[in-house]
């Protein structure tokens, strides 16, 4: 396999990385596996792990060629605490972390820009799945745009969810209290959720 040629890059991973990587180092478990869903090329998995040496980092994509860029980029660096990506559908009812062995358990999910661009039914699977996976005090992170009280939080957000929806009518920009809602109902509670730079938020659940 020529591992350069399987490599993506999104330009978005570099601008957001460093914030994202300051809300995790405040709020993950220090110990365990981190179970991130929809890694998509990977870089945001190789540039974690690294900066936090003391997890292991589960990377999981339903699409190939995502999983084939995460093997890429763990190539170009080869970290020890990087696991090979899993064939994960937010959706399925079980999913393949549950039936492989990992050096520790699941303490953390990690979820970056996947609930806008995916139906809702993405969602109620992370939540669900979230609940099944984490223990008591485990973490749940998720990180992209969200409307809060039933409005945008930014003019472009609103276009943003505009394009989205012209793209696939399932997609959409998600009103904040229905994510916080569906966490309620499955057991999870809200720890708080934090700005971030381009009108992002980052949400922090806990188990219960």
């Amino acid at each position: 396999m020529n591992m350069i040629a399987q490599k993506k890059y999104a330009p978005a991973t570099d601008r957001n990385r460093e914030p994202i990587l300051a809300v995790l180092k405040d709020c993950i478990p220090d110990h365990g596996t981190i179970l991130e869903l929809a890694s998509g090329s990977g870089q945001h998995a190789i540039y974690f792990v690294d900066q936090m040496p003391g997890h292991y980092w589960q990377p999981s994509d339903p699409d190939e060629e995502s999983r084939n860029s995460i093997s890429a980029w763990w190539w170009e660096v080869q970290l020890n605490n990087i696991l090979p990506p899993l064939n994960i559908n937010a959706q399925d009812d079980i999913w393949d972390i549950e039936n492989v062995e990992i050096p520790q358990p699941v303490t953390s999910i990690v979820c970056i820009n996947m609930v806008h661009i995916s139906p809702w039914e993405s969602t109620v699977g992370l939540i669900k799945g979230a609940s099944r996976i984490l223990p008591k005090d485990g973490i749940l992170y998720l990180y992209g745009p969200y409307k809060v009280d039933g409005k945008h939080t930014a003019p472009s957000n609103e276009l943003f969810d505009i394009k989205l929806r012209s793209q696939n009518p399932e997609w959409g920009i998600r009103e904040l209290n229905d994510v916080i809602k569906l966490a309620h109902e499955n057991d999870l509670s809200l720890v708080k959720t934090v700005d971030m730079p381009a009108n992002n938020l980052s949400i922090i659940f806990k188990g219960n």
